[in-house]
């Protein structure tokens, strides 16, 4: 299983999926020209994609879903468009990957994460959350690659000048994951296989990209988690990483 992540922030997201002849989308935010961009620079026609996941519709999530209506796309939310609704914990098939739908706590109606698995591989999507429940914990062990939201240093936010309710927003339960919360849920649930984490949905305000990679660096060395075979990769807003199987 190959991963491109193209967007990851509050200004859009994006991630492209690829393993033999399948290929899924997840989200579709940020702008049509980025995304065109992105497509060509991977050399990837998105026109002959299987599916475009959606994890909730805030517009950094849904900004280009009319580029990808002629996608089937799942989701639990209501996407205004012909859709295949899933449910919480159901699993599905998208030809050659196997799709897990995890819920997640956000204000947005319906917010989901994604576990895909391919040929006994596995990759995890979780961002835009303020918490992980139990449940979803013990469906996202020991993944061979994690996509997962470390959006804000909590001190850093609060000298943003942001407004009191939108800090409160970021920080509660339906908000998102600060980089501490982030590491210890990490280091809880990720195991022997794992190869790869990439921390997505940092904040460019409250959190910088070195913040939230020393937070988990650190956590997991003190846990004695880290290992020359592990890499640790901080996402950019706009910037294309590829990872996983590169042979794909």
């Amino acid at each position: 299983m190959k991963a491109a992540l193209l967007a990851s922030g509050s200004k859009g997201n994006c991630c492209l999926i690829k393993h033999k002849d399948t290929k899924l989308v997840i989200d579709c935010g940020a702008t049509k020209r980025y995304l065109q961009s992105c497509f060509q620079r991977l050399h990837c026609d998105v026109s002959d994609a299987d599916a475009l996941l959606v994890t909730h519709t805030h517009k950094d999530h849904v900004a280009q879903i009319n580029s990808f209506r002629h996608l089937p796309a799942y989701a639990w939310a209501d996407l205004d468009r012909e859709q295949q609704v899933v449910e919480p914990f159901e699993t599905f098939w998208v030809k050659d990957i196997k799709v897990q739908v995890l819920p997640l706590s956000h204000d947005a109606q319906h917010t989901v994460g994604f576990v895909l698995e391919a040929d006994g591989e596995k990759l995890v999507y979780v961002t835009d959350t303020g918490y992980v429940r139990n449940e979803v914990k013990e469906r996202i062990c020991n993944a061979d690659y994690y996509i997962f939201e470390s959006n804000h240093d909590v001190e850093m936010l609060m000298q943003t000048n942001r407004p009191i309710y939108l800090k409160q927003r970021i920080i509660n339960d339906y908000g998102h994951l600060n980089n501490e919360d982030c590491a210890y849920i990490l280091q809880e649930v990720m195991g022997e296989r794992t190869k790869e984490i990439v921390l997505a949905h940092i904040s460019q305000e409250g959190n910088t990209r070195s913040q939230a990679y020393h937070v988990l660096e650190n956590e997991l060395s003190r846990r004695g988690f880290l290992h020359n075979d592990l890499k640790l990769y901080p996402a950019e807003q706009f910037g294309i990483h590829v990872f996983g199987n590169k042979e794909e």
